[in-house]
């Protein structure tokens, strides 16, 4: 198909996520993808990472984007994305041993990301990871100029939406028994943020 939705942003970020998430994902067997977008990203590291089921999800209008680069993959392990909307869709019943979501924090508006971290809490296995990429504020600041135009157009399409702090993130984790591994640099003034499921002991 010639009309694949394509994006630049996820061509070039492909190849520094991998080099991160692949030693951490060792073992993962079932990963949801939480707003799969074009579904490059998942065509990419289902290649990359033949040992995982990669679950794709999106709202329902890019299912058909998603499908045609998942169909023209022909990677056996990937799944057709599943209809997910972090507020009112219902999540799979299935439990997943990650969740990784690229660039959706700053799309949604904020009760939708407080929505995807209880959710995510309730779908990972206890030992699970999330890992989140994307654009996020330290203490209030923007880390670049770059980030800080981006906020202005970001509110210009939709006041809801924004570069999230990462305390107020990292909060939220924390109240649902996720906890920060690694917060991770990335090109083009990114993070990437893992936190692991540690249920307490009983």
């Amino acid at each position: 198909m010639h009309n694949k939705p394509f994006s630049e942003a996820c061509e070039r970020n492909s190849k520094p996520i991998l080099e991160i998430i692949k030693p951490l994902l060792k073992t993962t067997k079932h990963l949801l993808e939480i707003g799969s977008g074009t579904g490059q990203h998942a065509v990419f590291f289902a290649k990359n990472l033949p040992h995982i089921t990669w679950h794709t999800s999106d709202q329902m209008q890019n299912h058909q984007g998603i499908l045609s680069w998942v169909n023209d993959s022909g990677s056996p392990n990937l799944i057709p994305p599943i209809s997910l909307n972090v507020l009112t869709d219902p999540w799979p019943t299935q439990q997943f041993d990650a969740v990784f979501s690229a660039n959706t924090a700053h799309i949604m508006c904020w009760s939708a990301v407080k929505s995807m971290f209880s959710g995510v809490a309730n779908r990972l296995n206890n030992g699970g990871v999330f890992i989140l990429y994307g654009p996020f504020n330290y203490n209030g600041e923007f880390t670049s100029p770059s980030n800080q135009q981006f906020e202005t157009w970001l509110k210009s399409q939709d006041h809801a939406m924004g570069i999230r702090d990462f305390e107020a993130v990292n909060q939220l984790a924390e109240n649902a028994e996720l906890n920060l591994q690694q917060d991770n640099a990335m090109p083009a003034n990114n993070r990437l943020l893992v936190w692991k499921k540690q249920n307490p002991a009983i």
